[in-house]
């Protein structure tokens, strides 16, 4: 089984990272640290190193000096659980999901899994099933029902759901075998411009702007952690678009955030306006929802040559589920993960993994993407297009390997999580208490210096660069 050094070795020299510089980095910790048949916590520990060592390379490329960076494995997966211990005024979080979110058994013994934390997920799937939102009669109604049948009539619908399969029933969809042919995280150059020189600044990401257009926690993520190495993030969102309260207060940290509706003409020249100026555009949409704005990555570079451009989808860029919707835990609903653990564990039903690890883990890889493109733009030129996934990011989980008698840890307790890794700030909802970033530079340590405040406090313009 590869040691976590091996695998970050791997995503840092797969994406052009300088192997002499892995020499800087510390990997602290033992496996298992949370319950799970799957090596969840090493997949945090390395996603995180990677983005660390990019933001110290990023350094010694604009300072000239070296640093150390460290990560423990215990610190990294409780961040990658970081909704769950944030506090706002002592309160602890409400309950993670919707009244009819979960798990349901159809008409031929199969389960499917339903996300219905948003609105219009939720009227979906009660108007495919002819119910009404509650848990008993979405259950009673789902009797009547195929579970592939199910999952194809509530996507087409506009739902989010998912058929919990094997994985070997997986591994033969068309759409497990296009994702075989993808890299964990695809660096493409996608235009020619001039290098952009680094502007000044005393952090590895000082003055660099970056457009976040994402949601739930990935892209968000991501956006958290470009901010904890000095970059200006602007999160831009919609006043009628769903958000997730919580986590948007604990991915907000860092960032800047505003609203412009897409749907104008108005907006969208706004949204020009500050993508002429910056550095990174994250974004999360629906494929093709962004390209029929006018804001394909094509479009971008057009806007501003020399743009870093990162994707993230669901189930990946290639095969006929591209443009599929979808959450971390549909994907591990059905690319087998719930099956594998449901297995492990003794039990007939699904069983998710122990935190949210293909959203957080493919945030950090996100993050790392950005940077590593960023830098080939400083060097060479071009503008670039990064692209992850979740599905993808899952498909390297499950190649690392499973944990004999993983599922018998203990879990982390909310005590010595908040004694170890919690620290105080005010913000735009109340005092936090929150996740520190786990990925310890020893010259530039991470750190958000603005608030987590409500969506859309700011104006839509990017702060002056100093």
């Amino acid at each position: 089984m590869q040691s976590s050094a091996d695998i970050l070795r791997s995503i840092w020299t797969s994406a052009g990272g300088d192997a002499a510089a892995l020499a800087r980095v510390r990997l602290t910790g033992e496996e298992p640290q949370i319950p799970s048949s799957f090596r969840v916590a090493v997949a945090g520990q390395t996603t995180i190193a990677a983005a660390g060592l990019a933001a110290a390379e990023i350094w010694r490329l604009r300072s000239g000096e070296t640093q150390d960076v460290h990560v423990d494995m215990r610190h990294a997966v409780a961040e990658c659980r970081s909704e769950r211990y944030l506090r706002v005024d002592d309160k602890p979080p409400p309950p993670a999901w919707d009244a009819i979110a979960g798990v349901y058994r159809t008409g031929d013994g199969r389960f499917v899994r339903c996300h219905t934390n948003f609105p219009h997920h939720r009227d979906a799937v009660c108007k495919v099933l002819g119910c009404d939102v509650e848990r008993e009669k979405v259950q009673a109604a789902l009797m009547q029902w195929k579970a592939e049948d199910f999952e194809t009539a509530a996507y087409a619908a506009g739902g989010v759901v998912a058929l919990m399969r094997s994985y070997d029933e997986w591994s033969a969809l068309p759409q497990a075998r296009a994702l075989a042919q993808l890299p964990l995280i695809s660096i493409e150059k996608i235009g020619e411009a001039p290098p952009k020189p680094w502007p000044r600044g005393d952090r590895p990401l000082s003055g660099l702007r970056v457009l976040d257009l994402s949601r739930v926690i990935a892209g968000p993520v991501a956006g958290r952690t470009l901010a904890a190495h000095g970059a200006d993030v602007l999160l831009v969102s919609g006043p009628q678009l769903p958000a997730i309260p919580w986590l948007t207060i604990d991915t907000g940290r860092g960032k800047l955030t505003t609203f412009i509706e897409l749907k104008s003409e108005a907006g969208r020249a706004q949204l020009r306006e500050l993508l002429k100026d910056a550095d990174i555009f994250s974004q999360g949409y629906r494929p093709r929802a962004l390209a029929a704005l006018g804001f394909s990555p094509e479009d971008a570079a057009q806007i501003n040559p020399g743009i870093v451009y990162v994707t993230l989808s669901a189930y990946g860029h290639a095969g006929p589920w591209a443009e599929r919707r979808g959450f971390d835990s549909l994907v591990q609903t059905t690319t087998g993960f719930n099956h594998a653990e449901g297995e492990a564990a003794g039990i007939d039903a699904p069983k998710e993994l122990p935190a949210q690890i293909f959203d957080h883990a493919t945030g950090y890889l996100m993050a790392f993407g950005a940077m590593m493109a960023k830098a080939r733009q400083a060097r060479e030129g071009g503008s670039w297009h990064v692209r992850v996934s979740l599905a993808q990011t899952g498909r390297w989980l499950w190649n690392l390997g499973r944990l004999d008698g993983g599922l018998n840890a203990p879990d982390l307790t909310g005590e010595a999580v908040h004694a170890a890794f919690i620290e105080s700030m005010p913000s735009g909802f109340g005092a936090l208490m929150a996740m520190q970033h786990s990925a310890l530079l020893s010259k530039t340590p991470a750190q958000w210096s603005r608030p987590a405040m409500p969506l859309g406090s700011h104006p839509a313009q990017w702060p002056v660069r100093s």
